[in-house]
């Protein structure tokens, strides 16, 4: 194992070496359903593949795929990336570049970009932007997307540009380390901040959408009023976790559902004897009002806090304006 080990090193310009521990609760499991728990980025034939190949050590010893560990093992993995995804580079004026070195690429995403290929959206994604400015992404797992936003949900994202960085930053994520601010209009007025710590997973009848289920994943929000209107109201949400839909699901589960969501916002609630305008700007807002405004995270390899801010979206702005003169009229 040693030479295999030395001839990677040496001869294939290793790009992908990580390491961790078996935890004792996977005790009895097989290496290889082990591996894919701890490792989610990568597939299951991936990883077995790596297993077969010899890039596998287990306290620095090779084992099969099918072979069971105790927990406490120390695990090794160095393997020659390849490439991950297949969806083609695209020159698009959606990029809007934050910050990037070697490392990293933090972007601002407008509202209405969709984050990467899928059904409906073959192209002409985030992802086919950042393939256009940074082909070697195609090595990573997601084109090195660590966290997604919803297509019509605004603000920033980071993007990995090595393995080692996205090794870094999904534990960081993982372990709940990255800041997330969100500002978001809510429908109702909130009397004061809270949190909303409810798990989430699909909705078991309507499967295209998430809801708060007993048995699901953990998932905290935190909350925090900015401003209090008539009827509406401004606030700050700080995620803990980042389940999928996270911030819609849980304002809405405690009654506060976001302005302009499609799927959890329910009726459209107009404060009385409102401005035309006003009105008509709650009835145009055909996106959730929310927007990633604040993102911190530990530089992979700089090992150092970094922070990027942008500021809320003009259609976003634009109400909360006329929210601001609709309570100056009516107080």
């Amino acid at each position: 194992m040693t030479d295999r080990i030395k001839k990677v090193d040496e001869s294939t310009m290793v790009n992908a070496h990580f390491s961790t521990k078996i935890p004792e609760e996977m005790s009895g499991w097989r290496l290889d359903k082990a591996l894919a728990e701890l490792f989610p980025d990568y597939s299951r034939a991936r990883l077995q593949k790596w297993i077969k190949d010899g890039f596998v050590r287990v306290n620095a010893m090779p084992l099969r795929g099918k072979d069971k560990v105790q927990g406490g093992e120390d695990i090794e993995i160095i393997a020659q990336a390849e490439e991950e995804v297949t969806w083609e580079g695209q020159d698009l004026p959606i990029l809007k570049i934050l910050y990037e070195d070697k490392d990293i690429i933090v972007v601002n995403k407008d509202a209405g970009v969709v984050v990467h290929p899928g059904a409906g959206n073959p192209d002409k994604t985030l992802v086919n932007a950042l393939l256009n400015h940074a082909p070697e992404l195609a090595q990573l797992p997601r084109a090195g997307i660590i966290h997604r936003i919803d297509k019509d949900t605004s603000g920033i994202l980071v993007v990995a540009r090595s393995l080692p960085a996205h090794t870094s930053l999904v534990e960081q994520l993982q372990a709940r380390e990255f800041k997330r601010e969100y500002q978001a209009i809510v429908t109702g007025m909130m009397v004061a901040g809270g949190t909303v710590d409810a798990p989430m997973d699909r909705h078991p009848v309507h499967r295209t959408k998430m809801a708060v289920v007993a048995h699901g994943k953990p998932a905290v929000t935190h909350y925090r009023v900015m401003q209090r209107f008539r009827v509406h109201t401004l606030i700050r949400a700080i995620l803990e976790t980042g389940r999928t839909h996270q911030i819609r699901v849980h304002l809405s589960h405690v009654h506060y559902p976001l302005v302009g969501d499609p799927v959890y916002g329910g009726r459209l609630h107009i404060p009385p004897a409102s401005s035309p305008e006003l009105q008509e700007a709650l009835r145009q807002f055909k996106r959730q009002a929310l927007h990633a405004e604040k993102l911190g995270l530990i530089h992979p390899t700089q090992d150092e806090y970094m922070e990027w801010q942008v500021p809320i979206p003009a259609d976003m702005q634009h109400l909360i304006n006329l929210l601001s003169q609709d309570v100056k009229e009516h107080t």
